[in-house]
C-alpha cells in the first residue's frame, strides 16, 4: 500500500495535537503558539519527518515547524512524535502554495526544501518548489537575514534552480554538486531518508544556499 492512501489518516492528523489544524489563525502568532521568542525554521516537503525531528533534537533554542501535503506520509512523522516528543516542533498538513497565509511578513528565519518533487514537465515548472514564484512567497515570509537551503540528487532540477534563484533577485552563497565530499557545506549535515537511499545508490547530492 502506498503511504499516499492510507485510509483514515486525514481523522488521526485531525485529533493529533502535534498537528497545527487552523495553521491561517497562528499567522503572525507561532512564537506564542511555541511559547517563546526563538527563530523559527520551516521545512517544506518534510516527508516522514526524520531530517526535521534530528535538527529539532540537536537545538532546543529553535522552533521548526514541517509542512507536508500528503497525509499518508505525515502520518509516520506524528507517529514517531508520539514515540518521542519534541516541544519545539509542529506540523502542517497543507500545500506550500498557500505559505503566505499561515507565515507573515518576517517570522520564519529559515526555509528547508530537501528532494522536492521536479515537477518535470514545463507546463508545471511554476509548481517547483524553487520556482521563481515561489522564491517570492519565501520573499514574503523570511526574515531579511533568512535563507532558503535546498538540497536534492536531480541535476536538471538543481540547474534550474540556480536558474530561478537569479531570476527572483536572489543570491547563491554556497554551491555544490557532491556535498558529500565537499567537507565545508556537509558539515553537520543530515540525511533525509532520500538522501541516504540516493546515496547508497552512488548518487551525488546537490545543494544550494540562497538569500535576497
Amino acid at each position: 500500500m502506498r503511504l499516499r492512501n492510507i485510509p483514515g489518516s486525514r481523522e488521526v492528523i485531525a485529533e493529533n495535537k502535534w498537528c497545527v489544524q487552523e495553521p491561517e489563525a497562528t499567522k503572525g502568532r507561532w512564537q506564542e503558539l511555541f511559547g517563546n521568542t526563538h527563530p523559527i525554521h520551516i521545512e517544506i516537503g518534510m516527508g516522514k519527518g526524520r531530517f526535521l525531528m534530528e535538527l529539532a533534537r540537536q537545538n532546543p533554542k529553535i522552533n521548526y515547524v514541517g509542512i507536508e501535503k500528503y497525509s499518508s506520509v505525515l502520518l509516520r512523522a506524528l507517529q514517531k512524535m508520539e514515540e518521542a516528543p519534541l516541544d519545539n516542533l509542529r506540523f502542517i498538513r497543507m500545500d506550500a502554495e498557500t505559505i503566505t497565509e499561515v507565515f507573515d511578513r518576517d517570522e520564519v528565519s529559515r526555509i528547508y526544501l530537501n528532494f522536492s518533487d521536479p515537477w518535470p514537465k514545463d507546463r508545471h515548472a511554476k509548481r517547483r518548489l524553487t520556482s521563481k514564484e515561489f522564491f517570492a512567497r519565501y520573499d514574503r515570509i523570511l526574515a531579511r537575514d533568512g535563507q532558503v537551503e535546498f538540497k536534492t540528487d536531480n541535476a536538471a532540477l538543481f540547474d534550474f534552480s540556480l536558474e530561478q534563484a537569479e531570476l527572483a533577485g536572489w543570491r547563491v552563497t554556497a554551491c555544490t554538486r557532491d556535498l558529500h565530499r565537499d567537507e565545508t557545506m556537509n558539515q553537520g549535515n543530515i540525511m533525509t531518508e532520500y538522501e541516504e537511499r540516493f546515496s547508497a545508490l552512488g548518487n551525488p547530492i546537490c545543494k544550494l544556499i540562497a538569500v535576497r
